[in-house]
């Protein structure tokens, strides 16, 4: 995420500049989630398996939603809800929760297709009101976790927004409501107006820094090679 220039990247929230703890969020497939821990020389990258954590609800219609969730999965984690399944998982919650019966066009586009992607796309579109609803839940629920991960990472120095979904879903998460969630962290709130977030739009983020990974472990242009991180 570093070595990304800036055209790969759209500002959620300016913040203020200052070298620090970092954090990453990536909602795709599942959830992902990492901390880049400054050393006081340089960044390093700490892996996580914290999108498997306990979902925590903030509302009585998220408490509804971990029931639901409950009922089905029994424990519920964060990437039951921020990933691409989970976002069908949100939309089946608020579907049985209207009782409004799901229109034709939606379910042959459903059945025909990644459900997800059809029910984000047509929340942008505003052609179905549950879908909307969905789109809306999930993005508020993400902009709170990555609030979440900022606070445990002390990620004063910025938090990325990675992951396939996020590109996808640019303009919802530029009107404001995953930031709102973000901030919304008492009196904390204060602290979260001046972290950086940024999301990323290049698609091989992950190949890429992995690639910066290995070229830095073989020394760069000239010098031997370095050990990997952990290693005698």
């Amino acid at each position: 995420m570093l070595g990304l220039p800036r055209s790969s990247l759209v500002s959620l929230q300016t913040g203020v500049a200052r070298r620090g703890n970092m954090a990453l969020l990536a909602a795709g497939t599942g959830l992902g989630e990492a901390l880049i821990v400054w050393d006081g020389a340089r960044h390093l990258a700490v892996g996580s398996e914290g999108g498997h954590v306990d979902f925590a609800a903030r509302t009585d219609l998220e408490v509804e939603l971990l029931q639901f969730l409950r009922r089905e999965f029994g424990r519920v984690s964060y990437e039951r809800v921020l990933s691409g399944p989970g976002i069908l998982n949100v939309y089946r919650f608020l579907r049985a929760r209207s009782r409004v019966p799901e229109p034709d066009w939606l379910r042959a586009r459903m059945a025909g297709g990644d459900p997800s992607a059809v029910i984000s796309e047509s929340a942008l579109a505003e052609r179905d009101t549950c879908c909307v609803e969905a789109l809306e839940l999930f993005v508020s629920i993400y902009g709170a976790e990555a609030g979440n991960l900022a606070l445990k990472a002390f990620a004063v120095g910025g938090v990325f927004i990675g992951g396939g979904i996020g590109p996808k879903i640019r303009a919802k998460l530029l009107d404001g409501t995953f930031m709102t969630a973000f901030r919304d962290k008492g009196r904390l709130s204060p602290l979260l107006a001046t972290i950086p977030v940024h999301l990323a739009l290049e698609p091989r983020a992950a190949l890429l820094g992995a690639a910066a990974v290995a070229f830095d472990m073989m020394g760069g242009l000239d010098g031997p090679p370095k050990p990997a991180l952990g290693s005698a």
